[in-house]
């Protein structure tokens, strides 16, 4: 489901893809990872929390595609990493129009790891 991290010191500020095989891909996540998915909106994201093994740790979290809105994403992380015992976190997100960059920005910051996940793998994952 992973498909790639997003790095944009690679190519001049913009974004590159990066060629992970799919043992690469899963071996970013381990037991102590928090996994973030985040439904991107024009103006409100949606995100929920699951484990290394897709186990829901969390309800629904609804925020505003704003500072105050990222700022309140980042404690909800900060909290489940420490009441789940996770040492790090892994936010993934469809790459929706130019509505991520603000939290892509965000997130680098914060040095939360973000990886763009490819819509198409999405729904056959679920379809399937």
């Amino acid at each position: 489901m992973l498909t790639w991290p997003v790095n944009k010191s690679i190519f001049n500020g913009g974004i590159l893809t990066m060629n992970y095989t799919q043992n690469q891909k899963i071996e970013q996540i381990a037991e102590t990872t928090l996994v973030v998915g985040v439904d991107i909106g024009s103006r409100i994201h949606y995100a929920r929390a699951f484990d290394w093994r897709g186990r829901e740790l969390s309800k629904v979290l609804k925020f505003a595609n704003c500072r105050d809105g990222f700022d309140r994403f980042h404690k909800w992380i900060v909290e489940l990493q420490t009441a789940q015992k996770k040492d790090k976190a892994v936010v993934g997100a469809e790459p929706t129009g130019h509505y991520w960059f603000t939290l892509r920005d965000y997130l680098e910051a914060a040095s939360i790891q973000l990886v763009l996940v490819n819509p198409y793998h999405v729904r056959h994952t679920f379809v399937s």
